[in-house]
Protein backbone atom coordinates (compact mmCIF):
# COMPACT_ATOMS: atom_id res chain seq x y z
CA UNK A 1 0.00 0.00 0.00
CA UNK A 2 1.21 3.56 -1.25
CA UNK A 3 1.12 6.77 1.36
CA UNK A 4 -2.13 8.26 2.21
CA UNK A 5 -3.72 11.11 0.13
CA UNK A 6 -2.97 13.73 2.58
CA UNK A 7 0.02 12.52 4.05
CA UNK A 8 1.81 12.50 0.15
CA UNK A 9 0.94 16.26 -0.08
CA UNK A 10 2.48 17.41 3.20
CA UNK A 11 4.67 19.74 3.04
CA UNK A 12 7.75 20.07 5.62
CA UNK A 13 8.60 18.15 8.67
CA UNK A 14 11.38 16.59 6.56
CA UNK A 15 12.47 13.85 8.90
CA UNK A 16 9.24 12.63 9.61
CA UNK A 17 8.28 12.97 5.85
CA UNK A 18 11.30 10.63 5.06
CA UNK A 19 10.43 8.15 7.68
CA UNK A 20 7.39 8.38 6.30
CA UNK A 21 8.73 7.53 2.84
CA UNK A 22 10.49 4.36 4.40
CA UNK A 23 7.90 2.31 5.25
CA UNK A 24 5.85 2.76 2.47
CA UNK A 25 8.97 1.70 -0.06
CA UNK A 26 9.02 -0.80 2.41
CA UNK A 27 5.27 -1.79 1.90
CA UNK A 28 6.00 -1.75 -2.18
CA UNK A 29 8.85 -4.12 -1.51
CA UNK A 30 7.21 -6.72 0.06
CA UNK A 31 4.33 -6.37 -2.78
CA UNK A 32 6.14 -6.75 -5.43
CA UNK A 33 6.77 -10.90 -5.62
CA UNK A 34 7.41 -13.74 -8.29
CA UNK A 35 7.20 -17.02 -7.94
CA UNK A 36 10.52 -17.53 -10.37
CA UNK A 37 13.64 -16.14 -8.64
CA UNK A 38 12.68 -15.52 -5.01
CA UNK A 39 16.32 -15.85 -3.90
CA UNK A 40 17.44 -12.37 -5.72
CA UNK A 41 18.61 -9.62 -3.63
CA UNK A 42 15.73 -7.18 -2.91
CA UNK A 43 14.69 -4.65 -0.96
CA UNK A 44 15.41 -1.63 -0.03
CA UNK A 45 18.95 -0.41 -0.83
CA UNK A 46 20.30 1.32 2.80
CA UNK A 47 22.21 3.54 1.97
CA UNK A 48 21.30 4.37 -1.40
CA UNK A 49 24.34 3.46 -3.26
CA UNK A 50 26.14 5.23 -6.23
CA UNK A 51 27.00 2.94 -9.49
CA UNK A 52 30.23 2.32 -10.77
CA UNK A 53 31.32 4.81 -13.76
CA UNK A 54 29.63 3.01 -17.02
CA UNK A 55 29.76 4.53 -20.62
CA UNK A 56 26.60 4.45 -23.09
CA UNK A 57 26.15 4.57 -26.14
CA UNK A 58 21.90 5.54 -26.23
CA UNK A 59 19.20 4.35 -28.67
CA UNK A 60 19.68 7.86 -30.38
CA UNK A 61 23.60 7.54 -30.72
CA UNK A 62 24.48 9.83 -28.09
CA UNK A 63 27.10 8.97 -25.86
CA UNK A 64 26.62 9.57 -22.25
CA UNK A 65 27.79 7.78 -19.04
CA UNK A 66 24.63 6.21 -16.67
CA UNK A 67 25.55 8.25 -13.93
CA UNK A 68 25.00 11.71 -16.22
CA UNK A 69 21.95 9.76 -17.64
CA UNK A 70 20.30 9.18 -13.31
CA UNK A 71 21.45 12.13 -12.02
CA UNK A 72 17.79 14.70 -11.80
CA UNK A 73 15.14 11.76 -11.90
CA UNK A 74 13.74 9.06 -10.54
CA UNK A 75 14.50 6.09 -12.83
CA UNK A 76 13.25 2.65 -13.00
CA UNK A 77 16.12 0.58 -14.90
CA UNK A 78 16.16 -3.31 -16.66
CA UNK A 79 18.48 -5.16 -17.91
CA UNK A 80 17.82 -6.63 -21.00
CA UNK A 81 18.96 -7.60 -24.57
CA UNK A 82 17.02 -7.25 -27.99
CA UNK A 83 17.66 -11.28 -29.20
CA UNK A 84 15.98 -12.46 -26.18
CA UNK A 85 13.04 -14.61 -26.75
CA UNK A 86 12.38 -15.38 -23.17
CA UNK A 87 12.18 -12.89 -20.27
CA UNK A 88 13.19 -9.91 -22.10
CA UNK A 89 10.07 -9.35 -24.31
CA UNK A 90 7.64 -9.46 -20.61
CA UNK A 91 10.28 -6.93 -19.56
CA UNK A 92 9.50 -5.07 -22.08
CA UNK A 93 6.07 -4.80 -22.05
CA UNK A 94 5.87 -4.49 -18.34
CA UNK A 95 7.67 -1.45 -18.56
CA UNK A 96 5.21 -0.08 -21.33
CA UNK A 97 2.15 -0.71 -19.25
CA UNK A 98 3.95 1.22 -16.18
CA UNK A 99 4.91 4.04 -18.65
CA UNK A 100 0.79 3.80 -19.31
CA UNK A 101 0.10 3.34 -15.37
CA UNK A 102 2.32 5.98 -14.21
CA UNK A 103 1.14 8.87 -17.08
CA UNK A 104 2.23 12.35 -16.35
CA UNK A 105 2.06 11.99 -12.61
CA UNK A 106 5.68 12.59 -12.29
CA UNK A 107 7.65 14.91 -14.47
CA UNK A 108 11.22 13.48 -14.40
CA UNK A 109 10.58 9.76 -13.95
CA UNK A 110 12.21 7.64 -16.66
CA UNK A 111 12.45 3.94 -17.53
CA UNK A 112 15.88 3.01 -18.99
CA UNK A 113 16.82 -0.55 -20.66
CA UNK A 114 20.69 -1.42 -20.36
CA UNK A 115 22.19 -4.41 -22.96
CA UNK A 116 23.64 -6.66 -21.75
CA UNK A 117 24.61 -8.32 -24.84
CA UNK A 118 26.42 -4.32 -26.05
CA UNK A 119 28.46 -5.90 -29.14
CA UNK A 120 25.55 -6.67 -31.26
CA UNK A 121 23.06 -4.31 -29.61
CA UNK A 122 23.74 -1.14 -31.73
CA UNK A 123 21.83 1.88 -31.55
CA UNK A 124 19.32 0.30 -33.96
CA UNK A 125 18.40 -2.79 -32.52
CA UNK A 126 17.78 -0.50 -29.25
CA UNK A 127 14.91 1.82 -31.12
CA UNK A 128 13.57 -1.51 -32.70
CA UNK A 129 13.22 -3.27 -29.10
CA UNK A 130 12.04 -0.03 -28.02
CA UNK A 131 9.34 0.69 -30.75
CA UNK A 132 7.86 -3.23 -29.87
CA UNK A 133 6.50 -1.74 -26.22
CA UNK A 134 6.47 2.23 -26.38
CA UNK A 135 9.66 3.51 -26.40
CA UNK A 136 10.71 7.26 -26.14
CA UNK A 137 9.98 9.88 -25.01
CA UNK A 138 10.39 8.89 -21.83
CA UNK A 139 12.10 5.52 -22.05
CA UNK A 140 15.13 5.22 -23.74
CA UNK A 141 17.82 2.30 -23.87
CA UNK A 142 21.94 2.07 -24.15
CA UNK A 143 23.93 -0.33 -24.40
CA UNK A 144 27.38 0.23 -21.59
CA UNK A 145 30.93 -0.33 -22.44
CA UNK A 146 31.28 -4.08 -22.94
CA UNK A 147 34.42 -4.03 -20.72
CA UNK A 148 32.33 -2.17 -17.94
CA UNK A 149 29.30 -4.76 -17.83
CA UNK A 150 30.36 -6.86 -15.37
CA UNK A 151 30.91 -4.27 -13.43
CA UNK A 152 27.29 -3.01 -13.51
CA UNK A 153 25.53 -6.54 -13.10
CA UNK A 154 27.86 -7.04 -9.83
CA UNK A 155 26.64 -3.46 -8.82
CA UNK A 156 22.86 -4.66 -9.10
CA UNK A 157 23.59 -7.71 -7.95
CA UNK A 158 21.36 -9.15 -11.04
CA UNK A 159 23.64 -12.06 -11.75
CA UNK A 160 21.71 -15.28 -13.13
CA UNK A 161 23.95 -18.17 -13.04
CA UNK A 162 21.85 -19.96 -16.15
CA UNK A 163 22.48 -19.41 -19.27
CA UNK A 164 20.05 -16.38 -19.86
CA UNK A 165 22.85 -14.11 -17.45
CA UNK A 166 20.77 -11.23 -15.89
CA UNK A 167 17.74 -11.64 -13.84
CA UNK A 168 14.29 -9.62 -14.55
CA UNK A 169 14.34 -7.25 -11.86
CA UNK A 170 13.54 -3.85 -11.89
CA UNK A 171 16.34 -1.53 -10.07
CA UNK A 172 15.06 2.03 -8.58
CA UNK A 173 17.45 5.12 -8.71
CA UNK A 174 16.65 8.08 -6.80
CA UNK A 175 17.33 11.66 -8.44
CA UNK A 176 20.94 11.80 -7.11
CA UNK A 177 21.44 9.21 -9.32
CA UNK A 178 21.55 6.68 -6.47
CA UNK A 179 20.13 2.91 -6.36
CA UNK A 180 17.55 3.06 -4.11
CA UNK A 181 15.51 -0.29 -4.24
CA UNK A 182 15.43 -3.45 -6.22
CA UNK A 183 12.63 -5.34 -7.18
CA UNK A 184 12.49 -9.32 -7.48
CA UNK A 185 11.85 -10.72 -11.00
CA UNK A 186 9.06 -9.20 -13.00
CA UNK A 187 7.39 -6.75 -10.73
CA UNK A 188 3.67 -5.56 -11.59
CA UNK A 189 3.77 -2.74 -13.39
CA UNK A 190 1.79 -0.83 -11.18
CA UNK A 191 4.21 -1.13 -8.30
CA UNK A 192 7.03 -0.09 -10.85
CA UNK A 193 5.03 3.06 -11.41
CA UNK A 194 4.33 3.56 -7.21
CA UNK A 195 7.45 2.98 -6.43
CA UNK A 196 8.50 6.00 -8.44
CA UNK A 197 5.97 8.29 -6.99
CA UNK A 198 7.09 6.98 -3.71
CA UNK A 199 10.87 7.95 -4.66
CA UNK A 200 9.59 11.21 -6.44
CA UNK A 201 7.74 12.24 -3.22
CA UNK A 202 10.86 12.25 -0.98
Amino acid sequence: MGLPHHLVTVQGRRPARRALLRGALATAASTITSPVRAHNSAGIVKPPQAPPPVALTLDNDRQSTLDQELRGHVTALQLMFTSCQATCPIQGAIFGQGIKELGNQVSDAQWLSVSIDPEHDDSRALRQWLARFGGPPRWHAGRPAPEQLDGLIDFLKARNAGADRHTAQVFFFNRRGELAMRSVDFPPAAEIARVLKELAAQ
